[in-house]
């Protein structure tokens, strides 16, 4: 749905033109897979699809929202009565988000929202975080708030930890708000300082496809928050701010002194060893030679299903899949226990390869698969 639509529907739901529309994509994590909340490296690129929002002020402290994708009417709050965690619907996100800009000193007195998105839900691409950055976003504009894009992705962040209640880290909120087409985003999470590296996949005769395994996912579930509180344990056991702090080469030693804690050990490693798998991928991009960096995209999903323990079988089935039909690398995406995977190919093997896919779950009695093409798209921005 485009610009015109949403102002259409827009128009329909609350009988006044919108100010403006907005538009804030999805995204897919290359690699640096639950290193964000360690302080640590992801490089992360921006999907073509966007959550979009028709928006225009209020002055009485109402927010009304409506979601094109979603049944019923408007859901009408009051600014006033905005509290941590009291929402458990699709609403909390971007009412948090004006939550968390009220919060933070921004004179917001309300909004009129309507909403439309293509980023696939449950599927690790990261819908949650367009939904607030366009949010976000809009009311930046409208209320002439002055925030750069990384500090609305701090306050979206804010509103998914402490509004929502989602233990997550700041990759999916600051890939929304900064990423440019053409290009992945190499983020340090620590400083929050940004390189664009240019990723012109289908100038090497390649492409990175994403396979969705339908399987839902839920970052506020607990299993989530758990890999976070043995990360956070793992880094005061070793005496270290975050688990960024341990360098690769010390990382025998870093195991070693938590040889009592496998578990924390495990998460550790991983963690460790993927802040190095994102520095290595970096200087293949910057060097040119995009076919190498699918091994580390396959050493990544090894990490994450051996040690991190988020992958499921049908984000394997994927991996192997892949694998077994040339892939050249393919990693689970995203916080795992279910959502997507990526898969680096040739252009040449790409028809092959989505059949044995589809053929591979079918067998394994699975839903089958959505299997499209990743192309680096741009981050947020005004449409109207």
């Amino acid at each position: 749905m485009g610009a015109l639509e949403v102002r259409e529907g827009f128009i329909e739901l609350y009988g006044a033109e919108p100010e403006g529309v907005w538009a804030a994509p999805g995204r897919v994590n290359l690699i640096g897979e639950h290193t964000d909340y360690n302080d640590g490296f992801v490089m992360p690129f921006a999907l073509p699809h966007v959550t979009t929002a028709a928006v225009a002020r209020r002055d009485d402290g109402v927010l009304r929202l409506h979601s094109a994708d979603m049944p019923g009417g408007p859901v009408e709050l009051r600014l006033d009565e905005l509290a941590p965690e009291s929402d458990r619907g699709w609403t909390a996100y971007p009412a948090g988000v004006v939550w968390a800009l009220r919060e933070a000193g921004h004179e917001v007195t309300g909004a009129d929202v309507h909403l439309t998105s293509t980023v696939p839900t449950g599927a690790g691409l990261s819908s949650s975080a367009a939904l607030e950055v366009v949010v976000a976003l809009a009311l930046n504009d409208l209320y002439a708030l002055g925030l750069k894009g990384w500090r609305l992705a701090r306050l979206c962040q804010r509103a998914e930890n402490v509004y929502v209640g989602a233990p997550t880290g700041i990759m999916d909120q600051t890939a929304s708000a900064c990423c440019e087409a053409g290009h992945a985003l190499f983020l340090d999470t620590r400083d929050l300082s940004q390189r664009q590296i240019p990723f012109d996949l289908a100038a090497e005769g390649l492409r990175l496809l994403v396979v969705d395994t339908r399987v839902e996912h839920a970052h506020s579930g607990g299993e989530y928050g758990r890999r976070r509180a043995g990360c956070e344990k793992g880094a005061a056991l070793l005496g270290v701010d975050a688990l960024r702090d341990i360098p690769h080469d010390g990382l025998d030693a870093a195991l070693a002194d938590l040889a009592g804690d496998e578990e924390v050990a495990r998460l550790v490693r991983h963690v460790v060893t993927e802040n190095a798998r994102a520095e290595r991928v970096v200087s293949l991009l910057e060097s040119g030679d995009i076919r190498a960096i699918g091994p580390i995209l396959t050493e990544g999903h090894a990490s994450l299903r051996d040690d991190f323990r988020v992958s499921c079988p049908e984000l394997d089935l994927v991996v192997d899949t892949a694998l077994a039909s040339g892939a050249l690398g393919a990693r689970m995406t995203g916080g795992g226990f279910g959502g997507s995977a990526i898969v680096l190919t040739d252009t040449a093997d790409v028809p092959t390869l989505t059949k044995a896919m589809e053929e591979a779950f079918t067998k394994a009695a699975h839903t089958p698969p959505r299997v499209f093409e990743a192309v680096p798209a741009a981050g947020a921005r005004r449409l109207a």
